[in-house]
């Protein structure tokens, strides 16, 4: 029911001194309803396709995996023109097996999807492990000032003409809300979801749920920072740890491919000479060695190499940071080591 109804059951002369007429209400709810259809535009502008459409680059690198919706249809449409291409200039799919060049447009495909990917959670990696780092010194310079006797905002504002890498710029943020009135645990949590760690949330949320709970915040704060310094320690000694099992995967994937390089070259070649000699001098009837097509086995291993470079990769992700998406860039490079060893060199 809108403010016109109400008027009209009321019983009162619309005409009446002191009274709203009926076209001023129906002009007012006009306005709301703009007004309300303004916002619902904004909001839905900050979420979904809404936000994409209006800030592209935004969405597609505020997460890795998001480049992906990109990346993705740009494979899948570059392998199509690449088949699409054989499949006119050959008049048939007989290149399928004639001719590598379609497993060339599929190793190229490849790259373009997980290429991209594989450079944006490398550098997002860079970013959170800088984070982490500058986190205990933050949270210990921050206890400090606070036991000196200065108020929160005060000790803030002095840690933020500090130095602490790619965390510095989040701290004056910090400053800034802190000084427009912002309360503390506020101010806090905003801090944390700018960070965007797993590590950053926990820390925050055991400060703000401290100073709630009215506990001494230099203590809660000394705590976060030991917790924060131990927990990036232990990762760093994951990583060192783990280090030696990445280099056994990428040195067994070098030996793999010598051990290919060394059994086309010499074995399949000798075998296909021989083979040949056998056909040409009729041997080859009575079952002593047939032809041997030398071209389907280079593919053959060739296939092998690129799919064990790609998926060792991920395994090495795994291992050495937990994470198969951190693999992409060791697979993505054995991928393409394996290609040209295999076009250039084999």
């Amino acid at each position: 029911m809108g403010f016109t109804d109400i008027f009209n059951q009321s019983g009162k002369d619309q005409t009446s001194p002191g009274t709203i007429r009926t076209p001023e209400l129906a002009s007012v709810e006009g306005e709301i309803n703009q007004i309300t259809a303004r916002l619902e535009q904004e909001r839905q502008s900050r979420e979904g396709i809404g936000k994409f459409l209006r800030h592209p680059l935004q969405v597609l690198t505020e997460r890795p995996e998001n480049i992906l919706i990109v990346c993705v249809p740009v494979a899948f449409l570059f392998f199509m023109g690449g088949f699409i291409f054989l499949f006119r200039s050959t008049g048939g799919i007989s290149f399928i097996f004639t001719t590598t060049t379609l497993d060339d447009f599929a190793v190229f495909a490849v790259l373009i999807a997980i290429v991209p990917l594989a450079l944006l959670d490398l550098k997002e990696q860079f970013r959170v492990k800088n984070l982490e780092n500058a986190l205990p010194n933050f949270f210990r310079d921050l206890a400090g000032m606070n036991d000196s006797g200065m108020t929160l905002p005060t000790a803030v504002h002095l840690v933020a003409a500090a130095e602490y890498g790619t965390l510095t710029p989040h701290i004056r943020k910090l400053d800034n809300e802190m000084s427009w009135g912002v309360g503390f645990v506020e101010a806090l949590y905003r801090f944390g979801k700018s960070l965007g760690t797993s590590l950053a949330d926990r820390s925050v949320d055991l400060i703000a749920k401290a100073s709630k709970a009215g506990g001494d915040v230099s203590e809660v704060l000394r705590a976060a920072a030991k917790d924060t310094f131990e927990v990036v320690n232990l990762q760093q000694e994951r990583s060192n740890s783990m280090l030696i099992y990445v280099i056994i995967v990428l040195v067994s994937f070098a030996v793999f491919l010598f051990v290919i390089a060394i059994l086309v070259s010499s074995f399949l070649t000798t075998m296909a000479t021989a083979g040949a000699a056998a056909s040409a001098s009729g041997a080859a009837a009575h079952g002593f060695m047939g032809k041997i097509d030398i071209f389907v086995y280079k593919r053959l291993f060739s296939h092998a190499a690129m799919l064990q470079g790609f998926f060792s990769g991920l395994v090495a992700g795994q291992m050495g940071e937990g994470r198969f998406i951190a693999g992409l860039k060791y697979s993505a490079l054995m991928l393409l080591i394996a290609w040209v060893t295999f076009r250039f060199f084999i």
